[in-house]
C-alpha cells in the first residue's frame, strides 16, 4: 500500500514536470538559441534573387531582337525619308503594344552600360575599326557632342522581357541640316553594352560601282561576332527605295532569321547597312 502511494505521488510529480516543461521549455530554448544569433554578424550563402532570370544573348540573337523591334514600327532612318515624304522626325516613342517594342529608356544607362558622355568616343572607336577593316571609307569624319544627338533605347521581346538589347541611336543634329554632310555619319545604332555598330548610314564620295557588298558583309559580320551570312534571294525589285542594294541572311532565334541590307542612295551618295526581319 505504501509503495502504491509512493508510485502515485511520483506519477503526479512527473505529470506536473511535463506540464511545466511544455509551457516554459520552448520559450527557454528560444532564448538560448537567440544568444548565439543576436548582436552578432552571420554570413549565409543564398541564391541571389532573380538569378534564374539572368540570360546572355549571343550576337545573332541580339541582332534578331533589335531587327524585330525596328521592323515593328516606323523609325527615322535618314534624311532621305524626309525627301520622299515618309520621315518621322519629331516622333515621340511611347510604350508600344505587340510582340516587340522599341522604346526610349528614360531611366538612362545603368552602371554596366555606356554613358551619354562615353558614347561619342565609343562610336569613334567603332568607326575606326570598321575603317581599318575596309567596311567604311577612311575619309569618314569623327563624331562629337556638338554635332550629334544621342538617345538610349531598349529593344524588348515583350513575351520574353529578359530578351532585350539596349542601344544608342546617334544622329547628325538637325541644326546641321544645311551643313556639308560629305564623309559624315548620318545615323547609327550602337550597342550600349559593347559599343558594336549595328546599323550605319554614311555620306561618302564613293560610287555604287566602288562598293564590294560581299566584302563589307563578311568584315562586318566578323566585327559583330556573327555567324557566316548567306545571300538573300528575292524576285521583288521594290524591296528598297533604291535599285542599288544587296541583301544577306543571318540566323536569328530558333528558326527565325535576320536580313541585313547593304545599299546605296545615288545622288546624295549615302552608303547604308541596315537590319530587318
Amino acid at each position: 500500500m505504501k509503495n502504491k502511494k509512493f508510485i502515485n505521488i511520483a506519477l503526479l510529480l512527473a505529470a506536473v514536470l511535463v506540464m511545466i516543461l511544455s509551457i516554459w521549455g520552448p520559450e527557454a530554448l528560444a532564448r538560448y538559441k537567440d544568444k548565439d544569433i543576436l548582436d552578432e554578424a552571420h554570413a549565409e550563402t543564398v541564391e541571389a534573387a532573380g538569378e534564374g532570370y539572368r540570360y546572355t544573348l549571343n550576337a545573332n540573337e541580339k541582332l534578331y531582337i533589335l531587327s524585330s523591334c525596328l521592323s515593328s514600327q516606323n523609325l527615322p532612318e535618314t534624311e532621305l525619308n524626309a525627301l520622299i515624304g515618309t520621315g518621322t522626325e519629331g516622333m515621340d516613342y511611347q510604350d508600344l503594344e505587340g510582340t516587340y517594342a522599341f522604346v526610349v529608356n528614360h531611366r538612362g544607362p545603368s552602371g554596366k552600360e555606356i554613358t551619354d558622355e562615353e558614347i561619342y568616343e565609343t562610336c569613334n572607336d567603332g568607326l575606326d575599326i570598321l575603317k581599318e577593316a575596309g567596311v567604311l571609307p577612311r575619309e569618314l569624319k569623327e563624331v562629337g557632342a556638338t554635332s550629334y544627338d544621342t538617345t538610349l533605347y531598349s529593344a524588348i521581346d515583350v513575351l520574353e522581357p529578359r530578351n532585350n538589347v539596349a542601344v544608342w541611336k546617334m544622329s547628325l543634329s538637325n541644326s546641321h541640316t544645311n551643313a556639308n554632310k560629305e564623309n559624315r555619319l548620318i545615323d547609327a545604332y550602337i550597342d550600349a553594352d559593347d559599343g558594336k555598330i549595328y546599323e550605319f548610314y554614311v555620306r561618302t564620295s564613293l560610287c555604287w560601282e566602288d562598293i564590294d557588298t560581299d566584302f563589307i558583309i563578311e568584315e562586318w559580320s566578323k566585327y559583330m561576332g556573327l555567324s557566316s551570312p548567306q545571300p538573300y534571294e528575292s524576285d521583288n525589285p521594290l524591296l528598297e527605295t533604291t535599285p542599288y542594294f544587296k541583301k544577306y541572311v543571318f540566323s536569328g532565334m530558333g528558326e527565325d532569321r535576320t536580313i541585313v541590307t547593304i545599299g546605296f542612295y545615288e545622288g546624295i551618295n549615302e552608303l547604308y547597312l541596315k537590319i530587318s526581319k
